[in-house]
């Protein structure tokens, strides 16, 4: 049963990926329809990402009420009717409604599932199922694609996608039964643990030893992926002189390099603990930047955004599959909530501001830009085992510490 269940989370993923890259693909068939600039995709996507925050804060509470397998499924449906809103908005306002709806079940999905998983399985399955995120949102487009080449229009695009979704809800439902059941068959205690004592609030969060410097971590990790993925292909236009169609198959290998990744993670976790898994990544990534830095032509500028790719590859299920090590099962839920509230804010945040200093000053400030986030990182990174290790020390000199 308990394979079972796995096997039921992995397609959760595969389905968490496929809306994500959707509004990307479409929105060039759907602005005109709507008669709105082609720049308001960045208010819909807002409104998801305002929603993935405020519900991923609050997936603690619900988790502890609901347990996570209610959660999942019904954070699913709620993203399904997002979805099918989606394919019969006829305005920009219902699509900006419907949003909503989309950021909240996303945001709560994410997180609750994330943590089960990091309480209940090996390192290996964080990085494969993450890879498998990777695939549904490569999947996405391609979906996408397929209803706008049969002349279906964007609308039969998400209508596809919300109804895998609510096949997706239907298995949710029927697996409600296997959640509550550990890998030796007998009642989950980790499960337990996480249902235990208040539900903290975001100032108790905060002081937790090492949560300021986890929280800071996944936010500059995030910031690092998402502008990578968002600014490379303009970098390489407008500051190394490629065609845009050259530099578009250039920077689509950056996310490839991310879901090969995660694959060949999993393997690596059976040699290697989540913090020397972030450490790899962490130094891989710099290995990139310095590519791109070089004056060594094109090439040089390829290899950089494959080497990101793969760098990037194990830090975000590294850092979430450790979060239960670093704090306990107890906390893990509402960390790992607040961390991917963080997560959010990193990837809405710091991309535009990069697009501002390339318009005030310059794109080639890119590589500089990822060095200085990927700096902070790191820095962040190993304050944090600084901070456990002394808090460990004291609390087991204090007959204090448990797991």
């Amino acid at each position: 049963m308990f394979q079972l269940l796995l096997a039921i989370i992995y397609l959760a993923f595969i389905s968490l990926g496929l809306p994500d890259s959707l509004l990307g693909s479409a929105w060039p068939s759907m602005y005109p329809e709507f008669s709105v600039p082609v720049s308001y995709a960045g208010i819909v996507s807002m409104i998801i990402a305002a929603g993935t925050i405020v519900s991923s804060l609050q997936c603690d509470r619900l988790t502890r009420k609901m347990g996570t397998g209610k959660v999942t499924a019904f954070s699913v449906l709620l993203t399904a009717a997002a979805l099918f809103g989606f394919s019969i908005s006829h305005s920009f306002a219902e699509l900006c409604l419907w949003a909503v709806p989309y950021g909240l079940g996303a945001g709560c999905v994410d997180a609750s599932l994330n943590n089960y998983v990091a309480l209940h399985y090996a390192s290996r399955h964080m990085s494969w199922l993450h890879c498998m995120w990777g695939v549904g949102a490569s999947v996405g487009p391609y979906i996408m694609g397929f209803a706008l080449f049969h002349g279906q229009g964007w609308n039969m695009g998400y209508r596809y996608i919300s109804f895998l979704q609510l096949i997706l809800t239907a298995v949710l439902f029927f697996s409600l039964p296997l959640w509550p059941k550990s890998a030796a068959g007998g009642e989950d205690k980790a499960e337990e643990r996480t249902v235990q004592g208040e539900v903290l609030t975001l100032p108790q969060i905060i002081r937790i030893p090492g949560a300021k410097e986890i929280m800071i971590t996944f936010f500059c990790y995030c910031a690092l992926e998402q502008t990578t993925g968002l600014w490379a292909s303009s970098y390489l236009v407008l500051h190394k002189g490629l065609p845009s169609e050259t530099a578009a198959n250039f920077a689509s290998l950056f996310f490839i390099g991310i879901t090969v990744g995660r694959g060949l993670s999993g393997f690596l976790t059976l040699k290697l603990n989540d913090r020397q898994m972030i450490r790899l990544g962490q130094g891989i990534i710099l290995f990139g930047i310095i590519l791109l830095l070089l004056p060594f032509g094109n090439g040089s500028a390829l290899l950089g955004l494959i080497f990101i790719g793969l760098g990037c590859a194990p830090i975000y299920p590294s850092i979430i599959h450790s979060t239960p090590g670093y704090f306990g099962a107890d906390k893990s839920q509402a960390m790992i909530g607040v961390q991917m509230a963080f997560a959010y804010v990193g990837t809405c945040l710091m991309p535009p501001v990069f697009g501002l200093m390339a318009n005030h000053i310059s794109i080639s400030l890119f590589p500089f830009y990822l060095l200085a986030i990927l700096c902070i990182m790191l820095y962040m990174h190993e304050r944090l085992q600084n901070v456990i290790s002394v808090f460990r020390r004291n609390a087991c000199s204090a007959g204090t510490y448990r797991l």
